[in-house]
């Protein structure tokens, strides 16, 4: 919340967690930052403490949100990471806070935000690869998927791609 007054910030709470003793210290530590009306505004535009029933369901609300940043402070966070799909940067257990990763534990700062997590990862040597895709159809090959190709082709009003299949069908 203090980095941006746009930024999101979601805290899942788990079961009969105490919701006014979350309150009271998100109250309590935005009282004394320095950064306070950028936190006020953040947590006002934003902002959002979501009880849920089990693990499973913060699960899903994590995995929909795809956020920058996610700390896992439960029992077997290593176990709840397994299951997150969309995530930035995930921080387990509660001595991990996000701080940790940004500027000491390693990996890169660049992350995807606004749930952009869902369709993207963090900057990485794999964002600089360039690769290409090779492929060998084999005569077997092509007699198995020339009808779903040739269905596909016509759908999409592409004559010469059904024709190139035809006449290497005929070969």
């Amino acid at each position: 919340a203090e980095h941006d007054p746009d930024a999101q910030s979601i805290a899942v709470l788990i079961g009969k967690c105490d919701l006014n003793a979350v309150l009271r210290e998100l109250v309590g530590q935005t009282a004394v930052a320095p950064r306070r009306e950028i936190i006020e505004k953040s947590i006002c535009n934003a902002g959002a403490i979501i009880q849920v029933p089990d693990v499973k369901s913060a699960i899903e609300i994590a995995n929909e949100k795809a956020p920058e940043h996610l700390e896992i402070i439960t029992k077997n966070a290593r176990a709840v990471a397994n299951k997150i799909r969309n995530a930035g940067a995930i921080f387990l257990g509660p001595l991990t806070a996000e701080a940790i990763g940004d500027y000491a534990a390693g990996p890169n700062h660049t992350l995807p935000t606004s749930g952009t997590a869902r369709f993207f990862s963090p900057l990485s040597v794999w964002s600089f690869y360039k690769c290409s895709h090779v492929v060998e159809c084999s005569p077997q090959a092509l007699e198995t998927l020339a009808p779903s190709v040739l269905t596909i082709a016509e759908a999409e009003g592409l004559y010469a791609h059904a024709e190139a299949v035809r006449r290497r069908l005929k070969k």
